[in-house]
């Protein structure tokens, strides 16, 4: 996979236009999340000894993870400061590495395309491993969820009906019906390989046209609610799959390589009882629940720290 993979989550996991389209939200979230904390979240510094720092960067999603992760630490007795809505993973990267930040909201293969733009990703334990040996030695990932927010193929409700498609079917059962078909999504999604030309390649889907829209934007969204497309690259977390009951086929081949949630951390920062509550909010975490919380922060206006607490005492872990 190149590095140009994972150009359109660049807009998420790399936060710069995600945090212009998500600027009202996040700017909302920053003041009902559970840091409090109104200060620079840039401002040098470690915390003390005793207190994990948790960051986040500056999308609705990353500051519901960040405060996920805190509470399941409180509720271990380990006492949490946080730094919200910092920014890029440039900016994020650099606070973890002189320990400002102890623990980071991460997604791996966004993560490893960022240390290594060149490497392959081919499994999870390849994803994690390579990705371990990039980072900094002060550095570590822990327990990757099975949740993941990545690139989807996927089809609006009427679309679904018609050709009998549910959240079973994968990208090969559209092999016959793709030339009835129009897709849409970013400008780059119909020239790379992990867009149309690894669609044909790997799953020999040719569909009727393409229509250029934004990277699972508001554009996107609206025009396979309209069914101007019947289907679209939209993000797999997006709360707009959970509104408008859109379905996500599955991709089983991994072309579009792998996002799942998994914390970074600041070895020295967290102790092993921390480690531990952070792995078990991990094998909790699927991509069904992160987007049924992302749907109630994101479009129910839901207090993150709210959700966060309410869905860790329903998993055991808060």
């Amino acid at each position: 996979m190149t590095s140009n993979a994972h150009s359109s989550r660049s807009l998420r996991h790399h936060p710069g236009a995600a945090a212009v389209a998500l600027a009202a939200t996040t700017a909302l979230l920053a003041g009902c999340s559970s840091s409090g904390d109104t200060s620079d979240p840039l401002a040098e510094g470690k915390a003390d000894g005793n207190t994990v720092v948790v960051g986040s960067n500056n999308f609705a999603e990353s500051i519901l993870l960040a405060d996920i992760y805190g509470e399941a630490l409180k509720a271990k007795g380990i006492k949490v400061s946080y730094k919200p809505n910092i920014g890029s993973r440039e900016t994020t990267y650099g606070l973890l590495k002189n320990g400002s930040i102890t623990v980071l909201p991460e997604y791996n293969g966004s993560l490893l395309a960022y240390l290594d733009p060149k490497a392959e990703q081919k499994s999870l334990e390849a994803v994690n491993a390579a990705a371990k040996a990039k980072l900094d030695s002060k550095l570590t990932l822990l327990e990757s969820s099975p949740a993941e927010d990545k690139d989807s193929v996927t089809v609006n409700q009427e679309t679904a009906k018609k050709y009998n498609l549910t959240a079973q079917s994968t990208l090969a059962d559209l092999k016959n019906v793709a030339p009835e078909l129009v897709l849409g999504g970013s400008p780059e999604f119909q020239t790379r390989q992990q867009g149309m030309v690894g669609l044909e390649a790997v799953y020999g889907l040719k569909f009727k046209s393409f229509k250029a829209l934004d990277a699972g934007g508001p554009l996107t969204q609206a025009a396979l609610k309209k069914n101007t497309v019947q289907a679209a690259d939209i993000f797999t977390t997006d709360p707009t799959i959970t509104k408008e009951k859109f379905v996500v086929l599955q991709d089983p081949q991994n072309l579009f390589g792998f996002a799942n949630v998994t914390p970074l951390v600041y070895k020295s920062g967290l102790p092993q009882e921390g480690v531990d509550a952070l792995n078990a909010v991990s094998a909790k975490l699927d991509t069904k629940t992160l987007l049924d919380l992302d749907y109630q922060v994101q479009l129910q206006s839901k207090d993150p720290l709210d959700v966060a607490r309410a869905w860790l005492k329903s998993a055991g872990l808060g």
